[in-house]
């Protein structure tokens, strides 16, 4: 079983001269919760996050739409990546956006999941920029493998898009090999962290995440949110979003102001 981060916070923050910080944002900043639009970061969360950016580079990158994570977190000067890296933004003009050419398969494969989850009691359809996410969270675990019927259907459809698996959720996104990791990687490059001895530090909760502890095996820190131990690339965990929080306090602490 992996450590907690928690019982190593000087131990990492000795680890790198320089260190970036990357966050998931459900799950990870937040709990997770019955419907995702409720999912809102704590004013508390809010500003240490603001204390860690003054501090070091910090990027969230999430499943969400890119306006709607920054949105919600609301914090300047950091990084944001929504739609697991598909659509990434930052200050002086950092910006990337894959998946353009996808948008039209995108919407028709949202009309046709739509129309078959409407069929399934407590199935949730979320359409993103660039992806198409079929929730179940709420529905009876009878009627679950619906939900998944439902979406291979559609991606069997359309050969275009791949699907991903997450917590109580099935997406639909661009078949293009990219993820939360590759995301990571580009931008420890972009923003020039590759240089001297920077330490990444990748914190998330669900599969899409794995891609990201998994980029940085020989290179940084994975830490896995989540209140059982399970198999992971990561090399510690923290159990919930309020471990989470005080890691990063912990870690602040110890950074230089």
């Amino acid at each position: 079983m992996i450590a907690s981060a928690l019982d190593h916070v000087s131990e990492i923050a000795r680890s790198g001269d320089r260190l970036a910080v990357f966050l998931d944002y459900d799950g990870t900043l937040t709990p997770i919760v019955s419907r995702p639009q409720d999912a809102w970061l704590s004013e508390s969360m809010r500003e240490t996050l603001r204390s860690l950016g003054a501090r070091v580079p910090v990027a969230i990158l999430s499943g969400r739409d890119l306006d709607d994570v920054r949105g919600r977190v609301h914090v300047d000067g950091i990084v944001y990546a929504g739609s697991h890296g598909f659509d990434i933004a930052g200050a002086g003009g950092l910006r990337r956006e894959l998946g353009a050419a996808y948008l039209p398969v995108l919407d028709t494969a949202e009309t046709d999941l739509r129309g078959m989850l409407d069929e399934i009691p407590g199935a949730q359809l979320e359409r993103k920029h660039f992806s198409v996410a079929a929730h179940y969270r709420n529905v009876n675990q009878n009627h679950a493998f619906k939900v998944a019927v439902a979406v291979d259907a559609v991606a069997a459809r359309h050969r275009q898009l791949r699907r991903i698996d997450g917590k109580k959720v099935y997406e639909l996104l661009p078949d293009i090999d990219w993820n939360k990791g590759k995301a990571v990687l580009w931008l420890l490059e972009t923003l020039e962290l590759e240089r001297g001895n920077a330490l990444p530090i990748f914190i998330g909760d669900d599969r899409t995440d794995e891609d990201a502890f998994r980029a940085l095996e020989k290179r940084g820190i994975g830490i896995l949110v989540s209140e059982q131990p399970q198999v992971t690339a990561a090399s510690y965990w923290l159990k919930n979003p309020e471990e989470v929080e005080c890691f990063l306090r912990e870690l602040i602490a110890r950074l230089p102001a």
